[in-house]
């Protein structure tokens, strides 16, 4: 048990002496102890400084301690003295003796006053305490004595030493066996068969309600045997004493009562606490409350019990023969927490009980494995009085934690892991190898750890079916994964090894591994299902200090001050802190592994469909744990999705390279047949990796030409952001049609507008139309030729020179792009030649010379104001481009014949918008002017047209100049607005400026518009 007090005799009286030790009061630095009528103080220097105080045994020590009698009063009262207290303040001792109490110089022990009313007192109690005035809010000590006289309670006040003229008193319905001050005001009476209390500044008094023979219900009288408790009846009937009612403070506003063998907890108001009761199998003869233990003392045994308030549990039992009384000091003169002890004494005896260091205490019941108490004593114990108390308390947690794992109570083990935030490391070491790897404290036994994955994995009977079936093939390949994928981890198992069993040799040294029973079967399964919250919240915390890629967040990178809080946090997570912010970084992220690698195999042995979303998100798991298991398994979709998330693209693709080209389908990999998994894959590398998506592409670019073009034409930020040139090249080498297909993508669809590329795509389009629309000798998709001359006529980022170049004048499959290369370059007569006579289709010639026309119109200066610019203005200054054409069709170059009915086509559509003098000489003599009507009622319709819209202009300008007029000679009618030459202002001799406030007089005014 325990070992809180040890119990040291400080006095002892001889066998020859027929005194007995009656009363004991202990204050300040001495102790003053009453035997029969004789007052005796003892110096408490000597309990103090002797050799006794390092024992921790319970019992008392053989040889009383020394003391000095300081002073002895043989005729301090005539009768034997019951009760002893002091009132600091004013100096004063005040005991009862013969039933009447009686005031005392406290320094010469003289008797100052016998308070004659408190003749028949059997109790009282003494309390101080710092009030505030309410009026000037000036605090002051105030002293009350409270003293119980049959049904009484009388009550006396001193305030800053002085005692007040004016007594109280209150009247209960029963005898007043015993008082205790609740607070400073407030009054717990323990009566014949209850508990009540009493407000002293009221007079309010109100009923406690308990079990037993504590009280009853409100009001209740216990009759004749209402006080008689179970431990006074006597074996032939009521023949024992009514058990005395007791009452002590446990501190932060909490009280005890206890009656017989029942006890009741209750706060200050006298409401219960809903509390059990303590199980006493024999009522005490005294209780009381030494921080922060609760003390019963009992007689009947000579025994002190010693226990935890809170949990009530039993701690320490210290035998002293025939006890009688206990003493506390009282609470406003000595601390227990801050050195004075308590003291027993019997009729021959006094001992002083001496505590040992809390810190002792505590690891006392960590040795014993009482851990709850130990936490229950940390929790009730101030942060001074401990060493690093928040530490301790947390070991001790996570010491319970463990011992709950070994008694397979998993959920409540690790929900108190989680709570206070226990390193991971000490936590997946209680688990075997299976979950925990190199880190667990389990002896590694193979035909166990085989037989916990069997148990999660397909059934042995299916595996040796299938091991059987003939699958050589898949076996080969299966082996041949394994071997490229372990051989980086057989080069790093050793000194991963060695640098695990490192760190937790310490900690498994605490706890050898043979005592730990092997978790397997039910058990592990359920260890492990409670792990996983865990090791999720651990990762959690985690997060907050680590980057993705391993480096401190900024807030914790920092080396100020400021950064204290948040490396202490990083603390709760490591079983070792390093001194250092780059070797505690590098903690942090051994840590993450461990966690993150630990919960991937969790998954694994109870739900292996979890591990795959552990994969998406960022994480710290070792790759060589995870490719190992995976591949044993068989879920290599999984591993794809890891070695994405690590950033093991080539390994990755040479997996899905190697189950995409299979020509038998594995059921295990699925998914990853054909090229449809590799190019999602290559899809959402970035730019950087674009040597990687070039090299595994062509596979799909092989089987698949339209789904292998996705990687570079998808609609995706990553597609969009590839080098284009690389693209390029690559894609020409592959195939000139996938090259052509890419170009049109960037340039028509991402409105790329780099010369070269729109030079090349210029340079395919017309190498396509030399080969009769085809490309590398394929047939050319629908509307090649369309697509070809739309680019060459709207692309600006090509030279024309260079195209022109490519374009065979006598090749017929070329002539309309060279038509359109020549129109690039300006040479319109050139363009309109291969329409008019090679073509030889007039309506492309004016189509062309309507594009020519609308171009210029839009290019032309803009007309000056007040000046209207039309087409026949802009004709008649320059050469129009159907005049041109007009010229090619009357008067062509030899071998070719005029053309007459185009031309008088021209003449009729677009005769006003060409030269009238120029154009009529190009009209030969001999041909009819009928023919001509259409030209010259064009020309005639034009002009008026002009003539005409003057007119109109110039009438609405009239209209427009009329309406002003008449709004400034007239107004324009609108309450408030502008009255025209009728509006007028009024200006008398007050009127002042709104601007200046001068007055205007005989000065000149502006009148400002509204």
């Amino acid at each position: 048990m325990l070992s809180a007090f040890t119990a040291r005799p400080i006095v002892e009286l001889k066998q020859r002496d027929k005194s007995k030790i009656e009363s004991i009061l202990a204050y300040g630095e001495s102790q003053s102890n009453t035997e029969t009528m004789v007052n005796e103080v003892v110096d408490d220097a000597a309990a103090h400084n002797d050799p006794a105080t390092e024992d921790h045994r319970p019992s008392s020590s053989s040889k009383p301690n020394a003391v000095d009698l300081m002073r002895e009063e043989e005729r301090f009262s005539k009768h034997k003295v019951e009760q002893l207290a002091i009132v600091k303040e004013a100096e004063l001792l005040v005991s009862l003796s013969n039933g009447v109490v009686s005031i005392h110089d406290l320094k010469t022990y003289q008797l100052q006053e016998t308070l004659l009313k408190t003749k028949g007192a059997t109790a009282f109690a003494v309390t101080s305490n710092i009030v505030k005035d309410a009026s000037t809010d000036v605090p002051s000590i105030v002293s009350r004595l409270a003293v119980a006289v049959k049904r009484r309670v009388i009550l006396w006040s001193w305030h800053d030493s002085e005692l007040q003229s004016d007594t109280s008193e209150l009247t209960l319905v029963t005898g007043v066996k015993t008082l205790t001050w609740a607070t400073g005001t407030k009054l717990i009476a323990g009566l014949t068969s209850t508990y009540v209390l009493v407000n002293v500044e009221t007079a309010a008094v109100t009923d406690i309600i308990g079990p037993g023979s504590i009280g009853g219900a409100p009001g209740q009288d216990g009759g004749r045997f209402g006080g008689v408790g179970v431990s006074t009846i006597s074996y032939m009937g009521l023949g024992g004493v009514a058990p005395k009612p007791l009452a002590t403070h446990l501190g932060q506003g909490e009280m005890l009562l206890a009656k017989d063998i029942n006890t009741l907890f209750i706060d200050t108001e006298g409401q219960s606490l809903g509390r059990r009761q303590i199980p006493w199998a024999v009522a005490p003869e005294a209780i009381g409350y030494s921080y922060p233990y609760l003390l019963a003392l009992q007689a009947t045994r000579g025994t002190l019990e010693v226990r935890n308030p809170e949990t009530l549990t039993l701690l320490q039992t210290i035998s002293l023969p025939n006890a009688s009384q206990l003493h506390i000091p009282q609470p406003y003169i000595s601390l227990a927490h801050a050195g004075k002890g308590f003291l027993v004494l019997s009729d021959r005896c006094i001992w002083r009980m001496g505590a040992l260091g809390y810190d002792s205490q505590i690891n006392a019941l960590v040795d014993r494995s009482r851990l709850d108490e130990a936490i229950s004593l940390l929790n009730m114990l101030e942060d001074a009085l401990l060493t690093d108390k928040e530490g301790r308390l947390r070991e001790i947690k996570i010491l319970k934690a463990q011992s709950l794992f070994d008694l397979r109570r998993y959920r409540e083990s690790l929900d108190l892991f989680t709570e206070v935030s226990a390193p991971p490391q000490r936590v997946i070491q209680l688990f075997p190898p299976i979950i925990a790897g190199h880190t667990s404290s389990h002896p590694k036994a193979s035909d166990g750890v085989k037989g916990a994955e069997g148990s999660t994995g397909e059934d042995k009977t299916d595996s040796v079916k299938r091991e059987n079936s003939g699958m050589n093939e898949q076996a080969k390949l299966d082996e041949k994964i394994s071997e490229d994928f372990g051989s980086s981890r057989r080069s790093t198992d050793d000194s991963r090894t060695a640098s695990d069993d490192a760190a937790t040799s310490s900690l498994a040294a605490s706890q050898p591994s043979d005592a730990r029973p092997m978790l397997e079967g039910k058990d592990l399964k359920a260890a492990t299902a409670e792990l996983r919250p865990f090791l999720v919240s651990a990762r959690t915390r985690l997060q907050r200090y680590l980057n993705p890629d391993g480096t401190l967040k900024d807030a914790q990178a920092r080396s100020d001050t400021a950064a204290s809080s948040v490396q202490e946090a990083q603390e709760l997570l490591l079983a070792h802190v390093p001194a250092s912010a780059e070797e505690r970084r590098q903690q942090l992220v051994e840590t993450a592994r461990l966690v993150d690698t630990t919960l991937f195999r969790a998954y694994m042995f109870a739900s292996p469909s979890l591990a795959g979303p552990l994969f998406r998100l960022d994480n710290f798991c070792d790759p060589d744990v995870v490719k190992e298991k995976l591949i044993e398994t068989g879920r290599y979709n999984d591993l794809v999705d890891f070695l994405y998330g690590k950033g093991l693209h080539q390994q990755a693709l040479e997996l899905l390279e190697r189950f995409g080209k299979q020509e038998q389908r594995d059921e295990k990999a699925s998914q990853l047949a054909g090229p449809q998994r590799t190019v999602s894959y290559l899809q959402n590398l970035p730019a950087e990796k674009i040597d990687l998506i070039l090299h595994f592409v062509s596979w799909p670019l092989d089987e698949n030409p339209e789904l292998g073009m996705e990687v570079f034409l998808a609609d995706s930020e990553r597609a969009e952001t590839l080098p284009r040139q690389r693209v390029l090249d690559f894609l020409e080498k592959k195939d000139r049609a996938l090259a052509v297909r890419y170009l049109k993508h960037i340039i028509q669809e991402l409105d790329d507008r780099t010369a070269s590329f729109h030079q090349r795509l210029a340079e395919d389009y017309i190498q396509g139309l030399k080969q009769q629309g085809g490309v590398s000798g394929r047939s050319a998709p629908p509307g090649w030729k369309e697509d070809a001359l739309k680019f060459l006529r709207r692309s600006h980022n090509y030279q024309p020179y260079k195209a022109l170049q490519m374009l065979s004048a006598d090749d017929p499959n070329l002539y309309e792009a060279r038509a359109i290369v020549l129109s690039k370059m300006g040479q319109h007569r050139q363009a309109l030649d291969i329409y008019v006579f090679k073509m030889k289709d007039p309506g492309k010639a004016e189509d062309y010379c309507n594009q020519v026309q609308l171009a210029e119109i839009s290019t032309a200066t803009a007309p000056k104001k007040g000046q209207r610019s039309t087409a026949t203005d802009l004709e008649d200054k320059t050469t129009s481009i159907y005049h041109t054409l007009l010229s090619l069709y009357l008067s062509p170059p030899p071998p070719h014949k005029p053309q007459w009915g185009p031309a008088l086509s021209i003449l009729a559509k677009h005769g006003a918008r060409m030269p009238a003098s120029s154009t009529l000489d190009l009209i030969p003599e001999v041909l009819p002017i009928k023919e001509l009507e259409s030209y010259f009622r064009g020309r005639i319709r034009s002009a008026n047209t002009i003539v005409n819209e003057s007119r109109l202009i110039s009438s609405l300008r009239t209209s427009l100049a009329f309406s002003e007029e008449a709004k400034l000679r007239l107004g324009d009618g609108i309450p408030g607005g502008n009255g025209g030459r009728n509006r007028h202002v009024l200006i008398t001799e007050d009127r002042v400026c709104g601007v200046c406030y001068k007055r205007f007089g005989g000065s000149a005014i502006k009148v400002l518009p509204k």
